[in-house]
């Protein structure tokens, strides 16, 4: 489907939303981790080439699990010099991905790309093309999930709590897998329109629900810390992250994903915005992998779809 902006969802939409923020009170129960922890386990690897910018991730404001905090070079040789073969893929990564955006260049194309074998605190995020905001899209839906699973773990709220006709719990699903909006709109009511954006400069990330707006590399920053274990605990984390699987728009970076390489992704849809933000993790690597195209609208969705599937070859190239 189509997607909106929360300000569109709240006037003109399905269900119009009061504009009033509901305070959600602390409750006795808050639900026990329902999953076991997806560790991240490091590898080696960076990016230096020149043609990407790279600006440091925001540095974890939880600690990370035991499991996915295990150190990655335990078992290697620490004196050992870095392998050449190493950096002549990451170069030959950086030029592939700027050569595709060369070939496109009539359309806004932003990457970013964060190599997750590094740690979570220290990784950079590489930009490639555009680094201004676009309009996220649904995208930033993983945003407003994590900010009310946050509200769940500090006792503010519960995924039981009653949202419209269903629980919390089942909104944030439907919000994520479904890209539903009606329950995005309740999300983002139930956490507050001005707690959500606190919340996302806690991140390092600025981002005003009413104009929904992000660069390729904040979104990369929030999935980068969703799956390394540094934005929620580890239950949360995997419940949020199997939303991520199978959802119910496949075809942007999923279909160009070679198979033996699993996919946690948000697709984002909204007139000539088309957008894929992605972990890409196979064996003891991943990359978290946004790409974000903004074109004359519908009519070229098929060809940015292309470019989409094209980038990701390139980096998913790296991960075999």
């Amino acid at each position: 489907m189509e997607q909106q902006t929360p300000q569109q969802r709240r006037f003109g939409s399905r269900r119009t939303a009061t504009g009033r923020q509901p305070t959600v009170r602390p409750r006795a129960m808050i639900l026990a981790a329902c999953a076991a922890v997806l560790a991240v386990v490091l590898a080696v690897g960076f990016f230096s080439a020149p043609e990407a910018r790279t600006t440091p991730s925001a540095a974890p404001s939880a600690a990370t699990t035991a499991e996915a905090s295990a150190s990655p070079s335990a078992s290697l040789d620490a004196s050992a010099p870095a392998a050449p073969a190493s950096s002549a893929v990451v170069g030959a990564l950086d030029a592939r991905i700027q050569a595709i955006l060369d070939a496109n260049s009539q359309y806004q194309i932003g990457v970013a790309v964060v190599d997750l074998s590094q740690d979570a605190g220290s990784a950079d995020v590489h930009e490639y093309g555009v680094r201004q905001k676009f309009v996220a899209a649904s995208t930033a839906k993983v945003l407003a999930a994590a900010a009310y699973y946050h509200l769940v773990e500090t006792g503010a709220a519960s995924l039981d709590d009653p949202l419209g006709n269903f629980t919390a719990g089942f909104q944030l699903r439907e919000m994520i897998q479904q890209s539903d909006n009606d329950s995005w709109s309740l999300i983002m009511d139930a956490v507050g329109h001005e707690e959500l954006t606190e919340y996302a400069a806690s991140l390092g990330v600025s981002y005003v629900p009413e104009t929904n707006t992000l660069t390729p590399a904040e979104m990369a920053t929030i999935v980068s810390r969703l799956y390394s274990g540094t934005l929620l605990n580890a239950g949360d984390t995997a419940q949020l992250l199997s939303y991520m699987q199978h959802t119910n728009y496949e075809t942007l970076i999923p279909a160009a994903v070679p198979e033996g390489i699993t996919v946690f992704h948000k697709y984002g849809l909204l007139n000539g915005e088309l957008h894929d933000a992605a972990i890409l993790a196979q064996g003891n690597t991943a990359y978290a992998l946004v790409i974000y195209t903004k074109g004359e609208g519908l009519s070229d969705d098929p060809e940015r779809t292309e470019v989409i599937h094209q980038l990701t070859q390139a980096v998913a190239g790296a991960l075999v």
